[in-house]
């Protein structure tokens, strides 16, 4: 069966569209709609969604149950994992009906003395939107505090509330995200932000016994705009961590966590292009680094060193990319990645006194491809290590692995409802080979009856920047389109970091281009070993991915019969000429500076908006938010424009613009969910299937 064609509201012609009627002949590249605060940019918004409801009308029936189908699959009443401290125990519930969780403690001692401490339900009832930035608990337990976010514009209130049962009050707004306790339980670190929402300054503010809060004093500040500071504590409790980054350089100070007055002192210098980071154990610090180690080697150094001489612990290997490491009292767990297989792997290596390594073990993984990672664990000396594991089949599910006796105890998994059950999916892993011979992996699920009628529809998602990895995880409203017989496929296109740090780099700057070859590798792939349907393939990307994906329309609009992109970011040259605008500066060394005529030229060669022609893109669904700090609504908005004013689109293009979100949508998960099924809703009509 292909595409089903439009049967309603023939956008591209309609003399009454918000395209035509805020037309401005002066202005055909639709800037103006960067002015916030004009009146017509929120009407012109407003216009394209009543269009897009309009559209989306007839699909009302389908969207209502693909919501309902996603309820139903679902355990709605969730609790989290209880994470014991040193003198209660905390988790988190979500009543069935409640959009945010209530957090409980009890005493050690009292397990049945439980009491909800923090009732964001509660709290988020008062806004349109609202998003927890960060709660963090002094060490003697006695205090809570917590950033808040009320805007979607990622701009944050500092919070405070004595406990069990004190009266919580704002101590601060226009802070960043960030919280940490010091150790003397009257301390608390946060960070601030610059005219571009750069998290640029660390402060400290004290808290007397009854709760007051003096004056904030500064700690360090960060000059360099493509810098970035960030704050922590490591997990011995004896330092606190300002960490100063760029997207390819660091440099961290520490502060002493019992005595958070002293000045911080610089572990070392910056030196351009080194990435570092630190963990400790008592009298060492381990550093993982890329100093003459493009996939990062493992050093250690004394901890009274002036000047740290780092000694080698694990060697470069030019088959694996050192990802982190999380030090306990008696060693280290070390994450890594294959890049052959591109899998994530984790080693656990014991230590003796004179630094000698006594154990080093791999931790076993469920199956492959899957995601493995470590759980909360506070506790420095605990030889439990809990693990969360996921797969594209494999719902979350949390384990125990006991060191000493190498059993795995279950600790909590996502229990799943409805007809479609894990365990009648199967994935599999293809190998797409690219323009200039690189293999690509493309992971893809469907159900496993389905996979044998194949060539089936299918939903290519991709992301391919800043190093992230697409490591497989399990959805629950992906069942919905699995269960009628939709494949999703995942395209691990260079610029992520799926097969290292290699990956990475050879997908940016100067070598960018290869994300977008690799996602079209990709789809080409899909459809020549039989999977796909190649006239039922649609591309998903939001963010970074948006622009994989508009570059990839761009370069072969035939390729796909629908897109959606959440959030793009596709006025790359624009964003990146305006060093006013949020994040821009600390984004040079991931795309380049344009103000660098090569630089310019490159950039201008592939950014989305700048490369529309009337070719036959595919019918195209575009969202924004309208308090999106880091992708402001007017970048998928001037595509929308753009794109229907250029008229050759095969099928419908829509805009969509939350005005009460921010970068990551809806803040409440039933609005989310909602926001999700419409999506859907779209991508089965694009690829024929609105009939069940």
């Amino acid at each position: 069966m292909k595409a089903q064609p439009q049967r309603h509201n023939p956008l591209n012609q309609a003399d009454n569209s918000p395209v035509a009627a805020y037309r401005r002949p002066d202005d055909p590249e639709w800037h103006w709609l960067e002015a916030r605060d004009a009146p017509q940019v929120s009407a012109f918004l407003e216009a394209a969604n009543r269009e897009s409801d309009a559209w989306f009308a007839p699909l009302e029936a389908l969207t209502e149950a693909l919501y309902r189908g996603h309820l139903a699959r679902r355990e709605l009443a969730v609790s989290g994992l209880p994470t014991p401290l040193d003198h209660h125990c905390y988790w988190s519930e979500t009543a069935a009906d409640a959009d945010f969780p209530c957090w409980w403690r009890y005493p050690l001692a009292s397990p049945e003395a439980r009491h909800c401490f923090l009732d964001l339900e509660a709290r988020a009832a008062e806004h349109d939107f609202f998003e927890l930035g960060d709660m963090a608990l002094s060490p003697d337990e006695q205090w809570l505090a917590w950033s808040e976010d009320t805007r979607g514009d990622e701009t944050f209130e500092l919070w405070l509330m004595r406990l069990p049962e004190g009266t919580p009050r704002r101590v601060l707004e226009e802070i960043g995200p960030e919280l940490s306790w010091a150790e003397d339980n009257a301390t608390l670190l946060f960070t601030r932000y610059d005219a571009t929402q750069r998290p640029d300054s660390v402060w400290r503010l004290s808290i007397d016994a009854a709760g007051q809060a003096g004056e904030a004093s500064l700690i360090l500040r960060e000059d360099d705009p493509e810098f970035w500071l960030g704050l922590g504590k490591t997990r011995s409790r004896q330092w606190l961590v300002l960490e100063s980054a760029s997207k390819d350089t660091t440099e961290c100070h520490l502060i002493p966590a019992d005595a958070p007055t002293t000045a911080p002192r610089c572990f070392r210098h910056r030196e351009s292009g080194v990435e570092y980071s630190l963990d400790h154990r008592p009298g060492v610090f381990y550093v993982l680094h890329n100093r003459h180690a493009v996939h990062f080697q493992l050093d250690w150094a004394e901890e009274t060193a002036s000047d740290p001489d780092w000694q080698p612990l694990l060697a470069h290997r030019d088959d694996a990319t050192l990802e982190g490491v999380d030090a306990f009292s008696w060693g280290l767990v070390i994450t890594e990645r294959d890049h052959q297989q591109a899998q994530v792997r984790m080693r656990v290596i014991e230590l003796d006194a004179a630094h000698a390594i006594g154990r080093d073990e791999r931790l076993p993984l469920p199956e492959a491809p899957c995601s493995l990672m470590l759980g909360d664990m506070p506790h420095f000396s605990t030889r439990c290590l809990r693990l969360r594991e996921e797969s594209f089949t494999l719902p979350v599910r949390w384990l125990e692995h006991d060191l000493d006796s190498g059993e795995r105890r279950l600790l909590k998994e996502q229990p799943i409802h409805g007809s479609l059950l894990p365990e009648q999916l199967e994935c599999r892993r293809l190998w797409a080979t690219a323009h200039d011979g690189e293999q690509i992996p493309v992971s893809i699920v469907a159900r496993a009856d389905c996979l044998g009628q194949a060539p089936l529809p299918t939903l290519l998602y991709g992301y391919g920047a800043y190093g992230e990895v697409l490591d497989p995880w399990f959805s629950v409203a992906r069942l919905e389109l699995l269960e009628r017989g939709v494949a999703f496929a995942v395209a691990h296109v260079r610029g992520g970091g799926d097969r290292g740090e290699p990956w990475y780099l050879a997908g940016k700057m100067e070598h960018k281009e290869n994300s977008f070859r690799d996602f079209l590798a990709a789809r080409d792939a899909l459809a020549a070993t039989g999977l796909s349907d190649p006239d039922r393939i649609a591309a998903y990307g939001a963010s970074a991915g948006g622009l994989l994906v508009g570059a990839s329309l761009n370069l072969a609009p035939e390729a796909f019969c629908a897109a959606v992109l959440d959030v793009p970011f596709v006025d790359v040259l624009r964003t990146m000429e305006n060093p006013d605008l949020p994040l821009t500066t600390a984004e040079y060394t991931e795309w380049g500076n344009p103000d660098e005529p090569a630089v310019r030229k490159r950039i201008r060669a592939y950014s989305p908006l700048d490369n529309l022609a009337p070719l036959p893109y595919p019918s195209v669904f575009l969202q924004g938010s309208w308090h999106d700090s880091r992708v402001p609504y007017w970048e998928p908005a001037k595509l929308y424009a753009r794109l229907r004013e250029l008229g050759s689109a095969r099928g419908p293009v829509l805009l969509r613009t939350d005005m009460a979100a921010g970068h990551g949508g809806a803040s409440g998960r039933f609005k989310a969910w909602r926001d999700g099924a419409r999506q859907d809703a779209f991508i089965l009509w694009a690829l024929g299937m609105t009939r069940d």
